[in-house]
């Protein structure tokens, strides 16, 4: 029997097939806020920020150096939480739909096990009574005691 295309995709192929873009682009800046690489070049930049404000202060360059750091923090920690959160959603959200197929493969299986264990049952069944039928051939004869 051949498979239809649907058949052969994974789920993970399936679910990412039916991500829109604005999805895709929250998972991906997801994926980047939540990597080393962004935590060092986040770190990188802060540094450099620290030691500009500080030089800068000493030349009043600015009375309150590190008022637009923490509003820029601000600004990202507003943006990065509810994008962190879809992609957490849509996560949990996969993982239902693969804890949904994962139940639907094991029921599949233990009926497919339940029937092949009947058959099995009914073999040695059949395979006891012919066995039965044979010994009482033989003590008819007075073969087997």
């Amino acid at each position: 029997m051949k498979k239809t295309e649907a058949e052969v995709l994974t789920w993970h192929e399936r679910h990412r097939a039916t991500l829109k873009s604005g999805q895709k682009l929250a998972d991906r800046l997801a994926l980047g806020m939540g990597s080393w690489t962004f935590i060092i070049t986040q770190s990188i930049m802060i540094l450099i920020w620290v030691v500009v404000n500080i030089v800068g202060y000493f030349y009043h360059w600015d009375p309150y150096p590190f008022i637009l750091l923490n509003l820029l923090f601000s600004v990202q920690a507003a943006y990065a939480a509810p994008v962190i959160m879809m992609s957490q959603n849509r996560q949990s959200e996969r993982d239902r739909h693969q804890a949904l197929d994962d139940y639907k493969t094991n029921v599949a299986a233990k009926k497919e096990i339940e029937g092949l264990q009947i058959i099995l049952t009914r073999i040695e069944t059949d395979k006891l009574d012919e066995i039965l039928k044979i010994l009482k051939e033989l003590k008819g004869r007075g073969i087997v005691v």
